[in-house]
């Protein structure tokens, strides 16, 4: 596939660029897709199979996420973060649209639902780095922030409109015409990121001058791709066209990338962050609200409540980096949120009173909204394009690899000593990954591009 590559003409906002605003449309309509897709399997698991069953088929996908992501980071660094997504999105059209047809000629069981949650797990593992890489690949270091403000909305749209489409299809013509659905939606994504226009990476850049002495040897040793050096970075690893073929050549790719996270002053230290406060934050937000809407009485509705609160929370947010496109002192404010927003977390395992939880959750969301887009906007200024994949893919491992397989854990904590004493701890994972932020003056310092 050839890669389109963008004339050098003068940079625009990302809010005003049709070759953001088509990447934006693609990502909302595979995201839309996504969520109709994890509802129709749902709704097709309960009624193909037990409570139990369902709960394994949908979960399923997780593991294969787990096993392969970092391997996922090292092809769309390798092939290109735009040729990984257009073919992972033409997968997984296929695959559900051919699940579809199932649903609708027969009734072939649980099977083929599980296949299907595997195939979408081992392709989420490429296709989740390659999203992580591609913004840097289509606009300005100085627009990367009001793109993830952008993405964010994006993500909130799919989460609102995505289950009412999906019930709606279920409506319609069961779970076969949800997947049609789903495979529709993300289809839409294919043509439009085909016609997106890419950057070439950047010849050269300035290092830190503290990390370039002592680490050029160690870079030159490690094989990768001939890029650029990113502030406070050591320099990116070379190796022979000949041997990137190689399977050897793709161990030294990853490799090389987690040696470049590990000794950069800014990333690694954030890639930590990150970990923590997702391994904290998703039991709770999980099947943790769940159980504690029942035990409070709250119900479904009062739950959904909830997550409307946090929803507007985490919007709001988005809604402000899209808008102004840069906070000032964002490590300091990134690790003030994580640690307050951890405080929150805490406060909703106590709450009793279900206006009280929606306001925390409201909290919640501006404070895990704030963080968590800032965090992303570190990653993508901070980090070498070239070496994006490969950092996207260790920072999502936790959030969309381990944190999962943890659920029927807080359960079972949940259900041995109460929701109060899980939240507590969960919280204070949290708060652990916010004091990593301010403990690490290159990280607490830090700041995005003007």
């Amino acid at each position: 596939m050839t890669t389109v590559t963008a004339p050098p003409v003068a940079d625009r906002p990302a809010h005003r660029d049709p070759n953001v605003l088509r990447w934006l449309g693609a990502y909302a309509s595979s995201m839309v897709g996504d969520n109709v897709f994890y509802l129709a399997l749902s709704w097709a698991a309960v009624r193909a199979g037990s409570p139990a069953e369902a709960g394994i088929v949908v979960s399923v996908s997780a593991l294969p996420r787990a096993v392969l992501m970092l391997g996922g980071g090292v092809v769309a660094d390798r092939f290109g973060p735009r040729r990984v997504v257009i073919g992972s999105d033409t997968v997984r059209c296929a695959a559900v649209l051919t699940v579809a047809a199932l649903l609708f000629l027969a009734r072939p069981g649980l099977w083929p639902l599980a296949a299907l949650a595997l195939l979408f797990g081992a392709v989420d593992a490429v296709f989740v780095p390659a999203v992580g890489a591609l913004p840097a690949r289509i606009t300005a270091r100085d627009q990367l922030t009001r793109v993830q403000g952008m993405r964010g909305l994006a993500n909130r749209f799919a989460s609102v409109v995505g289950a009412p489409l999906g019930g709606i299809g279920i409506a319609a013509g069961g779970a076969a015409a949800a997947f049609g659905l789903a495979g529709a939606l993300i289809a839409i994504s294919v043509p439009l990121l085909v016609s997106v226009r890419i950057r070439g990476l950047p010849g050269t850049a300035t290092a830190h001058p503290d990390a370039v002495a002592t680490e050029v040897e160690d870079a030159e040793a490690t094989a990768g791709e001939a890029v650029a050096t990113v502030p406070l970075g050591p320099p990116p690893p070379k190796a022979p066209e000949t041997a990137r073929r190689t399977g050897a050549a793709a161990w030294h790719d990853l490799r090389a990338g987690l040696a470049y996270i590990r000794r950069h002053r800014v990333l690694g230290p954030l890639v930590l962050a990150i970990a923590l406060g997702d391994l904290g934050f998703v039991g709770p937000l999980n099947i943790g609200l769940t159980l504690l809407a029942d035990r409070r009485g709250w119900g479904a509705s009062g739950m959904g409540w909830v997550l409307a609160g946090f929803g507007v929370g985490a919007g709001a947010v988005s809604m402000l980096l899209a808008v102004r496109g840069r906070l000032p002192r964002a490590g300091l404010v990134t690790g003030s949120a994580c640690v307050a927003g951890a405080v929150a977390v805490g406060a909703l395992g106590q709450a009793s009173a279900l206006p009280a939880a929606v306001g925390i959750a409201l909290l919640i969301g501006l404070l895990a909204g704030l963080s968590g887009a800032l965090c992303g906007a570190l990653l993508q200024t901070q980090g070498d394009p070239a070496y994006l994949g490969r950092v996207t893919s260790v920072a999502s491992l936790v959030s969309l690899g381990i944190a999962p397989l943890s659920m029927p854990f807080a359960a079972a904590a949940i259900g041995a000593w109460g929701t109060g004493p899980v939240y507590a701890v969960s919280a204070a994972v949290c708060g652990l990954g916010g004091v990593v932020v301010l403990a690490f003056p290159a990280l607490r310092r830090a700041e995005l591009p003007r």
